[in-house]
């Protein structure tokens, strides 16, 4: 297989990715990939160029358009869908305790959540709060 082709389904799986996050990170590493496939069309099996090539354009694009993000982010009416889990109600998948993160499902998708306190499968939690890799939750009292 061609690297020009294995970059593009690289740069399409990132895209793809891009638009279920929103984070623009993996926008830029996917540019960086189309990069890296320009550069093997026109050096055919350059791999270290184009490896270089593709970090390189990642990299400036993730420097020069970190305000222009920064602004969308905190603009007037952005708001981020995970933060719409906050105040819904979930069930607990896999144990949660205040040393291990388990699984919730909440709004139909599963996500890993925490807890200051032991709470067991099958429970009731209502998210209180969302940190960068985990739900926080608490027993559901109602």
């Amino acid at each position: 297989m061609d690297w020009w082709l294995i970059w593009l389904i690289v740069a399409g799986v990132l895209f793809v990715v891009e638009m279920l996050t929103l984070t623009f990170y993996l926008l830029w590493l996917g540019i960086g990939a189309l990069a890296a496939a320009l550069v093997d069309v026109i050096f055919p099996g350059a791999v270290l160029l184009e490896v270089i090539v593709g970090c390189i354009v990642a990299l400036l694009l993730t420097i020069f358009t970190k305000p222009l993000t920064r602004r969308i982010q905190t603009g007037r009416g952005f708001k981020d869908a995970v933060d719409d889990l906050i105040g819904m109600r979930g069930t607990v998948i896999e144990d949660i305790s205040p040393e291990a993160p388990g699984i919730v499902k909440v709004g139909g998708d599963t996500w890993s959540a925490t807890s200051t306190e032991p709470i067991g499968k099958g429970e009731s939690v209502i998210v209180v709060s969302r940190g960068s890799a985990f739900l926080e939750v608490n027993k559901w009292g109602g």
